[in-house]
């Protein structure tokens, strides 16, 4: 059963993702969605977290600004109600709602919060991880979606790519500290 939710929210995120709607454009899916999604995986033993709770976690953080652009600003908020409906519809029990809402709740590097559990903190992680290995996609959206010039799209990626190396812990500093140095230098 967790498999095929798993694999039904999949589809949704991607379908959401696909949509005419999305103001990110279908790349959110192949260049931000499925790296945290395997960035989570890679992460959840290192913070003792629940590998399937923060793999759909992963699948939904960004769910609420792809599903609706007017939710972008405060996704991390609208996130869980998105979460909460997604997960409820399919009979996701309760408790694990809640975990995967408290880590949606928790992941952006924008907004300073304190991370309530483990799965919080390794999405959060994986999250700032795809920040700074996938810099071209920070591009995209600072030139494409925001409407950004050449200098000033440079500085609002490198100050993003900042804060997600700042919101890492230092273990997994280690793991990207390559690809950070690479994108600052580029940048």
């Amino acid at each position: 059963m967790i498999e095929t939710m798993r694999n039904r929210i999949e589809e949704i995120v991607e379908q959401a993702c696909a949509a005419d709607t999305n103001i990110f454009g279908y790349d959110i899916w192949t260049h931000h969605i499925l790296k945290v999604v395997e960035n989570t995986k890679q992460l959840a033993s290192r913070f003792d977290a629940d590998p399937e709770i923060v793999e759909i976690a992963a699948l939904l953080h960004d769910y609420a600004s792809i599903k609706d652009k007017a939710l972008y600003a405060d996704h991390h908020i609208h996130g869980p109600i998105e979460a909460e409906k997604l997960l409820k519809r399919f009979g996701y029990r309760k408790e694990k709602r809640e975990a995967v809402k408290n880590a949606i709740a928790t992941h952006r590097a924008s907004v300073r919060v304190e991370h309530r559990s483990a799965e919080g903190a390794c999405l959060a992680n994986a999250d700032a991880m795809s920040h700074i290995e996938q810099a071209p996609s920070l591009l995209y959206l600072a030139y494409m979606h925001h409407g950004m010039g050449i200098d000033e799209g440079r500085v609002w990626v490198k100050a993003k790519i900042q804060r997600s190396w700042q919101k890492l812990r230092e273990d997994v500093q280690d793991l990207v500290r390559d690809k950070y140095e690479a994108a600052l230098k580029t940048l």
